[in-house]
């Protein structure tokens, strides 16, 4: 029986920046259009919290039941390191993405925009067939585009439109930093399990692409966010807040170009949480400022 702290870890608190920076600048996009609704903005953080540790757990089952982390280095794995039975990581994958699609309910309910099922759907089904099913897209290399997709456009528009009630050009060209950024979570999550996942058959991007150009994608990945942001000054003068993120981009870029392996780009994963959500919530606050 897996105590609280393992289903605690199991959850991949690390990974968490994922859903709260795109809610945060979402909502920063809603505060400078004038459209701010607090309680709104706390359920769209529950939605992505709820589905951010969904896919950690539909992960942990999909891959534990295909033998894929037996030999995985990093955080605990519930089903792989047997401390929890499959059933129950199952149950917990699925309560969780049952709390999301209530939580989203409700905000369907309030905005009219019944499309938001859709959207909601989708992300419950991108998050299962990532390493789901029988044909998982994680297993073909295509979970970047899924992670820049549903934990960079779709919730930072998505935030902003249960807010504002309008789809807005700033929160469009907000996502794809924050997208790129989600990126480099998994891109460095694979390149740490590179070796192992290819023994077990799961064709990451990074197994397609090589431990060498991953090493180059995760640095695009961290470096073209602040790019993206600067080409928003023009019009949105305090975007260039995001440069005070920069200095805490330098370690984990360092480590990475100086071919730190295994359990080395564990710190190097949470250095990338913490850049993270330091560029989320400067950006965030630029943008609440700015319109």
């Amino acid at each position: 029986m897996a105590t609280t702290g393992q289903w605690i870890a199991g959850a991949r608190p690390r990974t968490l920046p994922n859903a709260v920076v795109p809610v945060m600048v979402g909502t920063g996009v809603a505060i400078g259009e004038g459209g701010f609704v607090w309680w709104r903005a706390i359920l769209a953080l529950l939605v992505a919290l709820s589905l951010q540790i969904g896919v950690n757990y539909a992960n942990d089952y999909s891959d534990g039941i295909r033998g894929t982390d037996d030999q995985r280095v990093g955080p605990m794995r519930l089903v792989g390191s047997r401390a929890a039975t499959p059933r129950q990581v199952l149950t917990a994958a699925l309560g969780s993405f049952a709390v999301a699609a209530v939580l989203g309910l409700v905000l369907v309910i309030v905005t009219r925009a019944w499309w938001i099922l859709l959207v909601g759907a989708a992300c419950i089904a991108a998050g299962w067939f990532y390493t789901g099913g029988k044909h998982p897209y994680g297993y073909r290399g295509l979970g970047e585009v899924a992670v820049f997709v549903f934990f960079g456009v779709v919730p930072v528009v998505g935030t902003a439109f249960v807010q504002t009630g309008s789809l807005s050009w700033a929160a469009f060209v907000a996502s794809i930093p924050v997208g790129m950024l989600s990126c480099s979570m998994l891109v460095v999550n694979n390149l740490r399990d590179v070796g192992t996942d290819g023994q077990a058959g799961k064709r990451t991007l990074a197994v397609r692409l090589g431990a060498e150009r991953t090493r180059s994608l995760y640095v695009a990945c961290q470096v073209v966010p602040f790019f993206v942001a600067l080409a928003m000054v023009p019009i949105t003068p305090w975007a260039a807040l995001v440069l005070l993120a920069a200095p805490l981009a330098v370690p984990p870029i360092r480590a990475v170009l100086d071919r730190a392996v295994g359990p080395a780009l564990i710190a190097v994963l949470q250095q990338t949480g913490k850049l993270q959500m330091a560029y989320g919530l400067l950006f965030a606050v630029g943008l609440a400022i700015i319109f």
